[in-house]
């Protein structure tokens, strides 16, 4: 409810519209564009619609810091993010790994679901039916997620699999 009213306190000064807080017997606050007996005006100052970090000022020209580095956040030597990067990499090919083999596993739970019919799916076709897209399913999920690692480590989808 706080962050509501916030909410709403924001976007009313925004509008540089007048701004009221009421307080009940009960220590409710309300926030209002309308008077209400025994309300009192809020003076809020004007909001700034510069962005980087609540400083309205631009930075200097002969800032050392690059262009793509935001305000206070840390930059990163060359080795160091190399490093990160090759961390990075060697954690998507175990998970490349981990999913080839999930879509091996789920492509013949498929292979061998859509061959036989179980118990009562012999009588019911469309229990069947649904049993059998479950498992089809399960391999397009492994599929999608074998391609978007692919994607991620930079590897055509024609690669060895």
């Amino acid at each position: 409810m706080k962050t509501l009213a916030f909410c709403l306190l924001l976007t009313c000064s925004l509008a540089q519209a007048e701004v009221y807080k009421y307080v009940d017997a009960n220590g409710n606050v309300t926030f209002t564009n309308v008077p209400i007996k025994g309300a009192k005006p809020m003076h809020l100052a004007p909001l700034s619609t510069y962005g980087g970090g609540g400083s309205s000022k631009p930075r200097a020209a002969g800032n050392s810091r690059s262009a793509s580095t935001p305000d206070g956040y840390p930059s990163v030597d060359n080795g160091t993010q190399s490093k990160r990067d090759e961390g990075r990499r060697k954690i998507l090919e175990g998970e490349l790994s981990n999913e080839k083999k999930a879509l091996a596993d789920a492509q013949k739970a498929y292979t061998e679901g859509a061959a036989t019919r179980n118990g009562d799916e012999t009588r019911n076709y469309q229990k069947y039916l649904d049993r059998v897209q479950k498992l089809k399913d399960a391999v397009t999920e492994r599929q999608k997620n074998v391609d978007a690692l692919r994607r991620e480590l930079g590897q055509s989808a024609s690669s060895a699999q």
